[in-house]
């Protein structure tokens, strides 16, 4: 770590010196990597850096490797910084502190809290029911909070398989009819008269838990921006239920994340109007997702038959629309 970003986090925590420890993970396609740092002298014993610096190759899992692809992932990571100087939730929808950020060239760093100190040192790669709910009480949360907020300096449209972003992608589909129907599932979606912000990434990997699953943090707001609350919920339980728990489970979950909703809102909602509403784009956002996969990575474990019965019932649906 070069000695500016050591000077910077030793002064932003008021720490005397600091270690650098393990790293985390590294960023997707190359772009940095998440470390941890421990430190001396302050009342943080350690903080996460996320340290984001632009390679001169880009090596991309699924070949996407493009000038608009990489405009995307830059932008993603100024989002995520507006984020987290601008922006703070509440003890029921926690995130990491920001204790310090900066910029140069074509490097970006982050300095957050520790979650893992503050109590939210799990990980999980499979989850039980109370988990589960635990994260869509999370996403009730986050969404009530900022419902109707005004958007500043994130997404206009949050997720990062938003239809604008991804032409590629959508240039690549086998599947003609649900191609042709994209854009019509995109202007449904966005034009849905209850809007909040989405975290735009909810999937399982970015929840950090406590020890009992009872408690949940999140991180990574790259894709943080303006939109329907249910597709964080979709693209969530797609991420930790398979496909044949999905008919069985996922109506009794969507019923947890709306009581949670609707005991979170603290505006003036209809909110009765506001369930009807996200409740029918359910399926319009499942399909959004899996449009999405079907050019991006036609192999991939979410494309199911639960995935494309509901894209089935969506284009049915639009069928039937005047």
């Amino acid at each position: 770590m070069k000695q500016e970003y050591q000077d910077l986090l030793l002064q932003a925590c008021g720490a005397s010196s600091l270690r650098v420890g393990a790293t985390i993970q590294t960023l997707w396609s190359g772009y940095g990597e998440i470390v941890r740092c421990h430190l001396e002298g302050c009342g943080r014993p350690s903080v996460v850096v996320k340290h984001v610096k632009f390679p001169d190759e880009v090596e991309h899992p699924g070949g996407w490797n493009t000038d608009r692809s990489h405009r995307r992932k830059v932008r993603s990571y100024q989002v995520e910084t507006h984020w987290y100087q601008n922006y703070s939730t509440d003890g029921s929808c926690r995130i990491p502190a920001c204790l310090a950020s900066c910029s140069h060239g074509d490097e970006m760093l982050i300095v957050l809290e520790d979650l893992d100190a503050a109590g939210y040192d799990q990980r999980r790669t499979r989850v039980k029911d109370i988990e589960i709910r635990a994260c869509l009480s999370w996403l009730a949360h986050f969404h009530a909070l900022f419902l109707d907020v005004p958007l500043e300096g994130l997404w206009p449209v949050g997720t990062y398989w938003h239809l604008d972003t991804r032409p590629d992608e959508l240039e690549a589909m086998d599947d003609p009819q649900l191609k042709a129907a994209a854009g019509d599932i995109d202007r449904i979606l966005s034009g849905c008269r209850f809007k909040t912000i989405v975290h735009g990434d909810a999937k399982l990997a970015n929840f950090c838990f406590s020890l009992s699953g009872e408690d949940v943090a999140a991180v990574d707001f790259q894709y943080v921006g303006g939109g329907c609350g249910m597709k964080d919920v979709v693209y969530f339980l797609g991420s930790c239920i398979e496909e044949k728990e999905c008919e069985k489970r996922v109506p009794g979950l969507l019923d947890h994340y709306f009581a949670e909703l609707k005991g979170s809102v603290k505006k003036d909602v209809d909110f009765d109007a506001l369930e009807e509403e996200w409740r029918e784009m359910f399926a319009f956002a499942w399909t959004d997702f899996y449009r999405f996969l079907l050019g991006w990575m036609p192999g991939h474990w979410k494309i199911n038959r639960y995935s494309k019965r509901l894209a089935k019932d969506v284009l049915h649906k639009l069928k039937e629309k005047p």
